[in-house]
């Protein structure tokens, strides 16, 4: 046999030998499988009063494993790992105890707690005494430890939660505090020795700074894009935006506004931040029950109230609002005095009214004794009997006050057809009276309608212009009617256009009913209000030419007014017509120059024929002026030969 052969030989036999040996080995004990340590951080905050240390609060581990015998174990123990730099190591404390069982109760969990390996344990116990220098339930200090054992009564699952919670010390310090849980597997119930397997997990117990905390030190980044400041009238918030806030000036405990602040981050949550709120002129700024000029606070869950009360001062209270990261424009607080000085002239907004309790029919501001606006209480009052038995009362009645409009707005009840006077005075009775507007007069009808006018608001549009067209209903004695509803305004088919007109009021011409309105209002440019009268708003047409309206009058007038009428409007084009004329004087003019150019060539042709008969003319008189010559030099030179002939006789 061959050296090679023989070691091949050898080589199976130690291969069929370590088989063998694989397939009859048996372990030699049983082991802790499946491990699974969780962990879940626990959260607080700090207060004012300390904070909240309870099992909500606490970090929770959590630990699964399969034990293959009722000997198998495991054991939980803690360790600090980290805490703030700011706090010390007493504070570190923590404790730690048994939340639940996680198995099935057939594996009959058990856990013991044991104060050092190898010591006996304590039976089923969640509560922890380390050692005999610490007696405090579940408390770790430093490297003195609690250790909690894991078993079963019976071969299968076991499990456990434990909680981890702070110690409840009112000197707490924000942060993070960090704890490592160590789980050691042990095999055959032994706590001595090495373990199986370890594992760790760390938790941690985030503990938040309070809101004062985080608004002095900015730890919250705060959105100023999102800080919002509103100011309300009245002892209560309201509504998200300012309101005008006028109010008497005598000092007195009561809210007369309510002012609002509000913070978040970028996400849109509630955060705290310190604010500032500080008036310069009249009146006080409170807080709760603490009143100043000035006050800052930290705003509580990111939305504080203030409140603004009178100081005895009249005149303009001027309120800035400032967080940490933005400042408001002053808002501002009229503070009147109790009486008004001065009534402007009352305006009459409803000049003509029915038989009803109208509102807002009289309007009228005033000032007080420094010229600030006075909007205390104001009430309107007949000025005679006569004009009582008309509309209104003698004895003084309340007007309102309007906000938005700075100004007061007064009611008057119809009781007759007739006209009647009113003034307006400071106080709920003539006699107290300090301010007294001048008289105004209300006419009370109770005429039906009679008639219906057309009318458009200019007399000529350019194409596609607005046109506003009124309606004016008028009595049976030919006066202005009030607020009321025609159903039969116009006979059917409304008013008609005889070119194409676009609607943008919601009164439509070809609706034959039409409310007339009681007052004046041009707050809504669609729907513009003319007391008397029926508005419409329309587009005219793109075209030029004459725009005809036709109505015939409808049944809720009276017979004689039940006729046709008409109004009409010009649609022209400036700027075509200007173009037109330019071109046409362009024309005439191009036309002139043409004749004159004309005219200038007849000229040209008649003096060249001018100039033609003076140069023939000329050449005929050079012409005859040399043959006269030529005659001339004839007779000289005959008159010189007898000269010298009669000369040459003579001396003979």
């Amino acid at each position: 046999m061959s050296t090679k052969t023989t070691f091949k030989r050898i080589a199976l036999v130690a291969v069929a030998a370590l088989g063998l040996g694989v397939l009859s080995v048996a372990p030699s004990s049983a082991t802790v499988s499946t491990l699974t340590v969780t962990g879940a951080n626990g959260t607080s905050t700090l207060t004012g009063s300390g904070y909240v240390s309870d099992s909500t609060t606490a970090a929770v581990v959590t630990i699964n494993a399969l034990l293959d015998t009722a000997g198998d174990s495991i054991t939980v123990s803690t360790v600090v790992k980290s805490i703030p730099s700011t706090t010390t190591a007493s504070l570190s404390k923590a404790y730690v105890y048994l939340l639940d069982t996680t198995t099935p109760a057939a594996s009959s969990t058990v856990v013991e707690t044991v104060t050092a390996p190898g010591m006996a344990t304590t039976g089923f116990n969640n509560i922890v005494v380390t050692s005999a220098s610490d007696t405090t339930s579940g408390v770790i200090v430093g490297s003195s430890n609690p250790i909690h054992q894991i078993k079963t009564t019976n071969v299968g699952y076991a499990g456990a939660k434990f909680a981890i919670q702070l110690d409840s010390t009112t000197s707490r310090v924000a942060g993070t505090y960090t704890y490592t849980v160590i789980v050691k597997a042990y095999n055959g119930g032994s706590l001595t020795g090495a373990p199986a397997s370890t594992t760790t997990q760390d938790v941690s117990i985030v503990v938040a700074a309070s809101d004062a905390t985080v608004a002095l030190t900015g730890a919250t980044a705060i959105d100023a894009g999102r800080t919002r400041a509103w100011i309300n009238a009245g002892s209560t918030y309201t509504t998200a935006n300012d309101s005008a806030v006028s109010v008497v000036s005598t000092a007195a405990s009561t809210d007369h506004a309510t002012l609002r602040v509000t913070t978040f981050t970028a996400a849109a949550d509630p955060a705290p931040e310190s604010v500032t709120v500080t008036v310069t002129g009249a009146g006080v700024i409170c807080q709760s029950s603490i009143c100043g000029k000035s006050i800052t606070v930290i705003g509580t869950g990111g939305s504080t109230d203030f409140t603004v009360r009178a100081d005895g001062t009249a005149g303009t209270g001027s309120i800035v609002v400032a967080t940490t990261t933005k400042t408001f424009p002053a808002k501002t607080v009229n503070f009147f005095a109790k009486a008004a000085k001065t009534f402007a002239a009352p305006s009459v907004a409803r000049p003509v009214i029915d038989t009803t309790a109208t509102s807002d029919v009289v309007r009228v501001t005033a000032v007080d004794a420094t010229g600030n606006a006075w909007t205390g209480a104001a009430y309107i009052y007949a000025t005679s009997a006569a004009s009582a038995l008309i509309a209104g009362s003698e004895t003084p009645v309340a007007c309102t006050f309007d906000a938005a409009d700075n100004r007061h707005e007064c009611p008057v009840t119809g009781k007759a057809s007739g006209t009647a006077s009113f003034k307006i005075i400071d106080a709920s009775t003539v006699a107290l009276a300090t301010a007294t507007s001048a008289e105004v007069s209300v006419r009370v009808s109770t005429a039906t309608a009679g008639s219906v006018k057309l009318a458009f608001d200019k007399s000529s549009y350019v194409p596609g212009e607005r046109a506003v067209i009124t309606a004016q209903v008028l009595d049976t004695a030919g006066l202005a009617m009030p607020a009321t509803t025609l159903a039969n305004l116009f006979a059917t088919g409304a008013i008609s256009s005889n070119m194409g007109l676009t609607a943008v009021s919601s009164n439509v011409l070809t609706s034959v009913s039409g409310t007339v309105a009681g007052a004046n209002s041009s707050s809504d440019a669609n729907n513009p209000a003319n007391a008397g009268h029926v508005t419409y708003v329309v587009t005219m047409p793109q075209t030029t030419g004459t725009v005809t309206l036709t109505a015939k009058g409808g049944t809720s007038l009276a017979i004689a007014g039940q006729v046709t009428v008409t109004a009409s409007a010009e649609v022209t084009n400036p700027s075509a017509d200007a173009a037109t004329d330019a071109a046409n004087e362009a024309t005439d003019a191009a036309n002139a120059a043409t004749d004159a150019a004309l005219a200038a060539a007849d000229a040209a042709d008649a003096a060249t024929a001018a100039a033609q008969d003076a140069s023939d003319a000329v050449a005929a008189l050079s012409a005859s002026v040399s043959k006269l010559i030529s005659s001339l030099r004839a007779q000289i030179t005959s008159l010189t030969n007898l000269v010298i002939k009669i000369q040459k006789k003579v001396k003979a």
